[in-house]
């Protein structure tokens, strides 16, 4: 059972919108990453671009959804797990795996990146992966 918007956004301590609920809602039913494209097609009716944009960015900002690599350039969002009391347990280090059918990106938190040595003076400030295949549902 996926928490209920308002609890994620109180844990957050976040000001509680309908935009906020909206988009944390589409996330939670798409169950994938999506862009800020894709949310504007989906809310559109309701919600003009600039406030879609400036709720991605304080979502980003509080931690409650992260940036998703994609091979097609665009940038996508996934939404940060949480538990079914709102409480977040998310590692922002994990692969994730992109559909090349139904081109859903969806993370896989139960699988670990590879450890990575990098070269002295190197510092480390975000790893991805992404892997491509087919999916459950278009298998």
């Amino acid at each position: 059972m996926s928490p209920n918007p308002v609890t994620i956004l109180k844990e957050h301590k976040l000001r509680i919108t309908n935009c906020r609920k909206a988009v944390l809602s589409t996330f939670s039913d798409k169950q994938s990453a999506l862009s800020h494209a894709d949310l504007e097609d989906i809310l559109k009716e309701n919600y003009d671009r600039v406030t879609i944009y400036r709720t991605l960015k304080t979502f980003l900002e509080s931690d409650l959804i992260h940036k998703v690599l994609d091979d097609s350039g665009a940038t996508k969002y996934a939404l940060c797990s949480h538990n079914s009391d709102g409480t977040h347990h998310h590692d922002h280090e994990h692969i994730h795996f992109k559909c090349e059918i139904c081109g859903k990106i969806k993370c896989l938190e139960e699988a670990t990146l590879p450890k990575v040595s990098l070269p002295k003076g190197f510092v480390n400030k975000e790893m991805s992966l992404l892997v491509t295949g087919v999916c459950d549902k278009c298998n």
